[in-house]
């Protein structure tokens, strides 16, 4: 019989920040799966910032949420109900129907997790999208190689603290983190790995960068955009590589943001600049986990998580998140 379920949508456009009264959670009737479908009861969800751009009516590579009806996002949850036979009830999966406390999913649009290697919550971490974009950043994007010195900006976040630590592990001999606060460099220096962290709040990103690499950065991974990023082109070496993964920085601006003023730099120096989606490098996905889950069990990786409780609360996650509150993968626990 169906089920009653609350569910997050989209109900106004923002304009610069989102706010609260952008949003509505609403109670709906979920019915029972028809044949090929499962229905999941989230107990995870997963809140990111390329969200936001989602909130925009423009064209992306991911479209745009529709008003008035509920948002997506990965999820992971367990299968009550199921007609499909090779889901079968008990099922721990992984799928994209978030924002909402149960899911009427077709079953090849879910994934099957392997909770004996790690918990349900850490395939939307450091075993699904965010571990798996820092891989792909620094394995393909910009190749980390043995010796190389590496910036992470947005270090302290769900893919800037694993990526730091994934530099090391592919043979960078200097890893460099910014983030915000004295916590959050703190945070990168004792629990993520790195050598030098950088508070940005502090001003003279440039002149901070320098002191940090004065050799020069080999790749540079960027969350940020903006100043990071033209502060980490200043401080390039020669056939530097750039792998050009988010840009927070500008994600709520009303208007588009200058961008680099230094980046004629680019052409002397011969650097890389690419910009990447890890939804074209799933292809890394069996390497990656097989890796990471060794990873995490000797102790070669920490994931952090910040858990907001209760799907009520799924919008303020989200909001805190785009102000910097987080430490590592921001999550949801329905």
């Amino acid at each position: 019989m169906p089920v009653s379920s609350r569910e997050w949508r989209l109900i106004a456009r923002p304009v610069g920040e989102p706010t609260p009264a952008d949003f509505e959670l609403a109670q709906v009737q979920v019915p029972d799966p028809g044949p090929g479908q499962v229905l999941v009861r989230n107990t995870w969800l997963s809140v990111d910032p390329y969200m936001r751009g989602r909130m925009n009516d423009v064209p992306s590579y991911v479209p745009p949420f529709v008003l008035g009806e509920a948002m997506t996002g990965g999820a992971v949850g367990e299968v009550v109900a199921s007609e499909a036979s090779e889901v079968p009830v008990g099922t721990t999966v992984q799928h994209f129907q978030g924002w909402r406390e149960y899911a009427l999913v077709d079953a090849d649009a879910v994934q099957p997790v392997d909770t004996g290697l790690a918990p349900a919550e850490a395939f939307l971490g450091v075993l699904g999208g965010t571990g798996l974009t820092a891989y792909a950043g620094l394995v393909e994007v910009a190749p980390v190689e043995d010796g190389d010195v590496v910036f992470v900006s947005g270090a302290g976040g769900a893919v800037g603290s694993i990526a730091g630590q994934i530099a090391r592990h592919l043979g960078a001999s200097r890893v460099i983190g910014s983030a915000g606060g004295p916590e959050k460099v703190r945070r990168l220096l004792d629990d993520f790995g790195y050598d030098a962290a950088i508070d940005y709040r502090q001003g003279d990103l440039p002149g901070q960068l320098a002191a940090a690499a004065p050799d020069g950065v080999d790749v540079y991974f960027d969350n940020v955009g903006g100043d990071h990023l033209q502060a980490a082109i200043g401080q390039m070496k020669r056939f530097g590589r750039i792998a050009l993964c988010g840009a927070i920085s500008g994600y709520n601006t009303t208007s588009p943001p200058p961008g680099p003023d230094n980046l004629p730099l680019a052409i002397g120096k011969r650097l890389t600049l690419r910009g990447f989606i890890v939804g074209d490098h799933v292809h890394l996905a069996p390497e990656y986990i097989q890796q990471a889950s060794r990873w995490l069990r000797d102790g070669g990786l920490h994931a952090e998580e910040t858990v907001v409780k209760g799907i009520e609360h799924a919008v303020d996650a989200f909001l805190s998140m785009m102000r910097g509150a987080n430490t590592g993968k921001m999550l949801v626990q329905v």
